[in-house]
């Protein structure tokens, strides 16, 4: 059995033969010309089948008219022969066995758990709207969000106009009935609306920047109700918004190292022990998206929505989602393991 030190060299060792041919092809010519042409679907999967993959044209043909060469490409990366060890560094190839339908799999396995992801992060965020508006207003009033700069201690200077120039650019642009009643009947008084309104129509980016503006009381009374630091929390807040944004946009999350790293609660031991809960990969993210569902919505079936799909594809690997070996016995996992019976120890 390969052990995770023996995929982590030999994806090293693709990464460095595919840069060292690239900076050969440098040192011969100077620049790089791209002269790959396009293709037809056919030509697609004939490529596919020539450099390895076993499956069924007809169904390569119709699937790729689904879902594109390029996007595929990705799911396919970890079935290829590594650079190093291709006899022909010119042309891609794919390990013994490796099938198009296995490929497949990878892309929905990856969609469905986008739709997963997004549904906890939908909770999450509109909990987030909530509590911010609730908490800041109870300290600052109905509209000091936007006129008090003392209810935003930690904007910069520097950086008010343009925040809010933002606030009244996605309040104006709101198409809800709400904000056009307000607008119309209060409009030529008020030029913004109440938090509790702006705080459904900003854009989550904005929300963040309106949360990591507050001062700290206002932060850690929103933090409380998920159980953490406010410094972790508003960490936790910037990796939900870029895995919102990579789901959204439909981009591949199941084994993307993702450079926004959530902080991991340093003083709580269910984060450590019996399991470390390391914040590189998409299961930090499922964590959090449990840890904080466990406290907003602790009647939500999300974590056994999660159990029957890891059962679904159980061929997909999870160790390169991040899924310590021992999972299982996370303090913050065990409890849903409870009543969701299932083997599935992290799979390489």
């Amino acid at each position: 059995m390969l052990t995770k030190h023996t995929h982590r060299a030999r994806r090293k060792a693709a990464h460095f033969g595919e840069f060292f041919a690239f900076w050969n092809t440098l040192a011969r010519g100077g620049v790089v010309k791209y002269d790959k042409q396009p293709l037809l679907f056919d030509e697609q999967a004939d490529l596919l089948l020539r450099r390895g993959m076993a499956g069924d044209r007809d169904i390569m043909i119709r699937r790729l008219r689904q879902v594109s060469y390029y996007r595929l490409s990705g799911y396919a990366f970890p079935f290829r022969v590594p650079a190093a060890t291709r006899t022909d560094q010119r042309d891609t190839q794919f390990a013994p066995g490796t099938t198009f339908q296995a490929v497949w799999n990878r892309y929905a396995f990856d969609r469905r758990l986008r739709l997963l992801l997004l549904d906890a992060i939908e909770r999450i965020e509109i909990a987030v709207r909530s509590l911010l508006a609730t908490h800041h207003a109870m300290r600052f009033g109905t509209f000091g969000y936007a006129d008090s700069p003392t209810s935003l201690p930690e904007l910069r200077q520097a950086d008010r106009p343009k925040f809010t120039e933002k606030l009244r650019d996605e309040q104006a642009r709101s198409k809800d009935v709400f904000a056009g009643h307000f607008r119309a009947k209060y409009g030529d008084l008020h030029p913004y609306l109440p938090i509790w309104m702006a705080a459904e129509v900003l854009s989550m980016g904005t929300l963040l920047t309106l949360y990591r503006s507050c001062g700290r009381d206002v932060r850690q009374a929103v933090a409380d109700e998920f159980g953490v630091h406010e410094v972790v929390f508003a960490s936790w807040l910037l990796t939900l918004n870029t895995i919102r944004n990579a789901c959204a946009h439909h981009g591949r999350v199941w084994n993307r190292e993702f450079g926004t790293k959530p902080k991991i609660p340093r003083r709580q031991p269910e984060w450590h022990s019996p399991v470390e809960i390391r914040g590189d990969r998409v299961f930090a993210v499922l964590t959090i998206c449990k840890w904080c569902l466990d406290r907003i919505a602790p009647q939500s079936r999300w974590p056994c929505r999660l159990y029957a799909l890891l059962a679904e594809f159980s061929e997909v690997p999870t160790l390169s989602m991040g899924f310590p070996p021992t999972w299982e016995s996370s303090a913050i996992w065990r409890q849903s393991m409870v009543e969701q019976p299932r083997s599935s120890r992290s799979r390489e």
